[in-house]
């Protein structure tokens, strides 16, 4: 049915970076947004753990009878994902994983920091993607607290100082959570204005293809579930911000 949701879930706050982009896009549809904060960060999760979670989430999720599951975390994509369609053989899912390749197609004289969490920067499904498209201009950096900051709106300016600090005179930052692109000010006040890329725009176009004979045509609507209201708020709040340069 066209009017069915585009379902989607996260660790909390920062999967609504990449539902912003979709909306854009589709402005019709349905949402259904899965807040999983009580298990945030997955970046520090093992491979289990991620599994169990996913699959309690998009558990969650079935009942609304998706046309579709954005999986809008790097983390769980590299990771779970592949497990979690085997499982879930009859569902259409959309991954997110760090914009590797397109540093190797754009900016390859670019002196690039990839920023991702632990558990994304040390999965198989990474270490293939970063070995084939990776140039000589290219820093990993892991960042495993960095999540968990931002969805508790603590002060991050501390902890990406502290990371980034020898790394002045970057100019491409790529965005390999879907929280980081949260913190870009904090990062632009460090590194100076540099480019940032993120897959949210590839996935929103992604999704759109996928969907392109099964749009719908009435007003859609956005349900937001999580266990606590600042989480709702924060989300709303994200998904309806102004474009940031």
């Amino acid at each position: 049915m066209s009017n069915n949701p585009i379902c989607f879930f996260d660790s909390g706050i920062g999967g609504a970076t990449i539902l912003k982009e979709v909306i854009k896009l589709l402005p019709n549809e349905n949402y259904v947004y899965y807040a999983d904060s009580k298990n945030n960060p997955y970046g520090n999760k093992t491979k289990k753990e991620l599994f169990k979670i996913a699959s309690n989430n998009i558990d969650n999720l079935i009942k609304y009878n998706p046309k579709l599951i954005v999986c809008a975390c790097n983390t769980m994509t590299e990771v779970v994902l592949n497990k979690i369609r085997k499982k879930y053989p009859n569902i259409i899912f959309v991954g997110t994983e760090p914009a590797v390749k397109v540093i190797h197609d754009k900016y390859q004289d670019k002196k690039t920091i990839i920023l991702t969490t632990k558990a994304t920067g040390e999965s198989k499904r990474f270490k293939m993607l970063f070995n084939n498209y990776k140039t000589d201009n290219t820093t990993l950096i892991k960042a495993p607290l960095l999540a968990s900051l931002i969805e508790n709106n603590k002060n991050t300016y501390p902890y990406l100082k502290k990371i980034l600090k020898d790394y002045k005179g970057t100019e491409v930052v790529v965005l390999g959570c879907s929280h980081f692109p949260l913190v870009k000010d904090e990062i632009k006040e460090i590194l100076g204005n540099v480019i940032f890329i993120d897959g949210s725009i590839g996935i929103a176009n992604r999704v759109k293809s996928l969907l392109e004979n099964n749009i719908n045509k009435e007003n859609g609507s956005i349900k937001i579930i999580s266990t606590d209201l600042f989480t709702k708020n924060k989300i709303l709040k994200i998904i309806k911000k102004d474009d940031e340069t």
